[in-house]
């Protein structure tokens, strides 16, 4: 099976606040925010979400294409990604434009903050699901709001199986738009802030879209993450890091376990496991793709983390 990845590419200046936001920001006061953050520590990474997880499903050797619009300034990370054999076949340069942009500053919490510029992002419209061959499985991650709602349903009209994952992009859309993605995506996943956006918007309850769709996939960081299928809920824990880095890309590793568990028809217990084990190993690493294993190492670190094998 070959997995079509729908979503954006960035670059990804990641920043840390060496404090915590809550002790610069007065909460009756946010009517007139005025605040800077110093941050000593600054790097420059590959991010994007269909960047990162088409990456994260090449470690594991799944077969995936990134589909996404970039600018001007893609040819570094067009470099990267020949290295790291990454296709990027249906990745479309917009010439009079940059690539996204995010900078993300993140506390000693863990808390983010990220402000993005979109760029090349805005033309994802521009790509078709029918210009992707031997296409069997989608994932529509956050990317521009016209590809997304293009893209999901050109996935749907054309039968291919896709997952939901609306992700910071879920503010572009009203109540209706989302139960529209809903009823036309297989799978549905999101963290659990932004399930709590979802359930306002539409009025589901996580049986409803449960229901309406193979799964709701639903993560809880350090809780671990929980799948409602239509008949059965399971409860994934996580998999232990070995030291607390950088959570950026954390999401994205998730989603590529996901991937991987559904092209290779795996259950819902060994997938969501599967998905939480890239989650930490990405945690461990500064980033959103700087982290790499060998199979032995992540059959290892899966039966230690979880008590069977992978």
């Amino acid at each position: 099976m070959s997995a079509l990845i729908c979503g954006s590419f960035a670059y990804d200046h990641i920043m840390v606040f060496p404090d915590h936001f809550k002790n610069h920001i007065l909460p009756e006061k946010v009517h007139i925010l005025n605040v800077s953050f110093m941050v000593p520590e600054m790097r420059r990474e590959f991010g994007g979400c269909a960047g990162n997880i088409a990456y994260n499903l090449k470690l594991l050797h799944g077969q995936g294409a990134p589909m996404g619009t970039v600018g001007k300034d893609f040819d570094n990370y067009a470099n990267w990604m020949d290295s790291k054999g990454v296709i990027r076949d249906y990745v479309k340069v917009i010439d009079d434009v940059f690539t996204g942009q995010a900078f993300i500053t993140t506390d000693l919490d863990d808390n983010q903050i990220t402000a993005f510029h979109p760029g090349a992002m805005s033309n994802s419209h521009e790509n078709k699901i029918a210009d992707a061959n031997n296409i069997s499985l989608g994932i529509i991650a956050p990317d521009g709001r016209d590809g997304m709602l293009q893209h999901a349903a050109q996935f749907h009209e054309a039968g291919i199986p896709f997952i939901f994952d609306p992700g910071q992009g879920m503010p572009m859309f009203n109540g209706e738009e989302l139960k529209k993605f809903i009823e036309q995506a297989s799978w549905v996943c999101v963290n659990d802030y932004e399930w709590q956006m979802m359930q306002k918007h539409t009025g589901y309850s996580p049986h409803e879209v449960a229901e309406l769709t193979k799964a709701l996939i639903i993560t809880r960081g350090a809780e671990g993450a929980v799948i409602y299928s239509s008949n059965k809920q399971y409860s994934i824990p996580v998999a232990k890091a070995e030291k607390l880095v950088d959570p950026t890309g954390c999401g994205d590793a998730f989603r590529a376990g996901l991937l991987y568990g559904l092209m290779n028809d795996l259950d819902w217990e060994s997938t969501g496991r599967l998905a939480a084990l890239m989650g930490s190993i990405k945690i461990e690493h500064h980033g959103t793709q700087n982290h790499a294993f060998d199979d032995t190492y992540l059959k290892n670190r899966f039966k230690d983390s979880f008590g069977f094998d992978l």
